[in-house]
């Protein structure tokens, strides 16, 4: 790579948003809209002749180098592509693509793996195909992110960026969201190109839906991935899902958040193989058909006040009352995975009423907006109890949401750099405020 990469990375995405110069979104899908993602770029699609079981997990099975692309305009800095096998929410494997972008100061010892917050349905919104050159609304995230992680490459840190949401866009899908990406990093390992082996060191690093790719890899790297837990030096994550049923009960209502409600519901049962549509009322369904395949972009503000209960039919007001609901995300709640057994800086705001969001739910309370601050202190406390003392936890009273994520990063990166410099790594256990229940959630017996 130029020895201005990082440089260059970060001018091309400030100039890109600023002047607006990139080509028009002609082939993006529209949010409702069914896309066949994999057939559009025939890279995203496993066509080898063995059966894809064949392969283990990480394991390399297409290759290419490109520019890499904001908005859709190539800069000077090469990334590198790969499909690699991986394993879904529901253990069956699958394919996925990465991406592995390398500093000028690389050696190959240190790599930062990057997990977006693209936040999206539609698989056509990924980093990977933001990067290639695709323009699209729910892209646009992807893109922006560059400056966050051109600092990163600046550093010394090769990149490694997954699609953590495979290639079905299974959004709020946690489990799935850690094997993805710790498939990813073993895939970067594989790869000559990549510059990257089995001694590189490698940090996890997540905000908002990339904090839930990042918190599920550690948890499940011990057992899923012992060799690349051996080669993490910590986890860094803010703004975090814990327990998604509470999210629900928070953001309902809510003028901004609330459309997270939907994009979740039909993220997880896309994940696990629920229909979802029979318990649905008829402003529930038409929600439903324009959140399908769409983007966080196209959810946020756009259905001011909106409640769970006119989704769905009268009978079913109480999500617990849907047997598949309550399984579903019990599946998801980081409160019931392992304990990480690496380091941990976990960074939460608690404002969101300053992004329209003012409920106070009993055995809840508030967060900065969609996330819950009671749930990340719960899960912050219940790892410090259970054998990681390593856990270094911030809230941010005066925050919300997007609000906290430029102070969290900065002090993420320091975190980082400290990691991998050796040095002991804090810890807040014993200070941290007590939160609430992960406990599963249990079905509504009905009459």
């Amino acid at each position: 790579m130029n020895r201005r990469a990082a440089g260059l990375l970060a001018t091309a995405v400030v100039t890109a948003l600023t002047v607006g110069t990139a080509p028009a979104a002609t082939a993006a899908p529209t949010a409702g809209t069914q896309t066949d993602t994999r057939a559009s770029d025939p890279f995203y699609r496993y066509d080898g002749s063995k059966p894809l079981s064949s392969y283990k997990p990480g394991d390399v099975l297409k290759k290419r180098t490109l520019d890499y692309h904001i908005l859709g305009i190539p800069t000077p800095v090469k990334a590198i592509q790969l499909l690699y096998r991986s394993t879904d929410a529901q253990g069956r494997p699958s394919a996925n693509v990465t991406t592995v972008v390398r500093s000028h100061k690389s050696d190959g010892s240190k790599a930062v793996s990057y997990q977006s917050f693209y936040d999206s349905l539609d698989p056509e919104d990924g980093p990977s195909r933001a990067i290639a050159g695709d323009v699209s609304l729910g892209g646009l995230i992807a893109n922006a992110e560059a400056l966050v992680m051109a600092p990163l490459l600046g550093k010394g840190y090769d990149l490694v960026i997954p699609d953590t949401e495979g290639q079905s866009a299974d959004f709020a899908a946690g489990p799935g969201y850690g094997t993805y990406t710790l498939d990813s990093i073993r895939a970067s390992t594989r790869a000559a190109e990549t510059g990257l082996h089995g001694a590189t060191r490698f940090g996890l690093f997540g905000y908002s839906g990339g904090s839930i790719a990042t918190n599920w890899a550690a948890a499940l790297a011990p057992e899923y991935a012992p060799e690349v837990n051996r080669q993490l030096v910590g986890f860094a994550e803010g703004g975090l899902l814990v327990a998604p049923a509470h999210n629900l009960k928070y953001v309902d209502g809510a003028l901004v958040w609330n459309g997270v409600i939907p994009m979740a519901v039909i993220g997880v049962s896309r994940s696990y193989g629920i229909d979802i549509k029979p318990y649905l009322s008829e402003k529930g369904l038409k929600v439903y058909k324009e959140l399908e395949y769409g983007s966080i972009l196209d959810a946020l503000g756009h259905y001011p006040g909106m409640t769970w209960k006119q989704l769905v039919k009268p009978e079913y007001k109480d999500p617990n009352s849907i047997p598949a609901f309550t399984e579903a995300v019990n599946k998801v709640n980081l409160g019931q995975a392992a304990t990480p057994t690496v380091p941990g800086f976990i960074g939460q705001g608690n404002a969101g009423r300053l992004e329209g969001t003012f409920n106070n739910p009993p055995g809840i309370g508030r967060g900065d907006g969609v996330m819950v601050a009671g749930d990340v202190r719960a899960l912050a406390r219940q790892y410090c109890a259970t054998g990681n003392k390593s856990i270094k936890y911030e809230q941010y009273g005066l925050l919300s949401h997007v609000g906290a994520m430029p102070h969290w990063t900065l002090r993420a990166m320091a975190w980082l750099d400290d990691r991998f410099a050796g040095e002991t790594a804090p810890t807040s256990c014993g200070k941290i405020p007590a939160g609430n229940s992960l406990e599963p959630e249990k079905p509504t017996v009905t009459k």
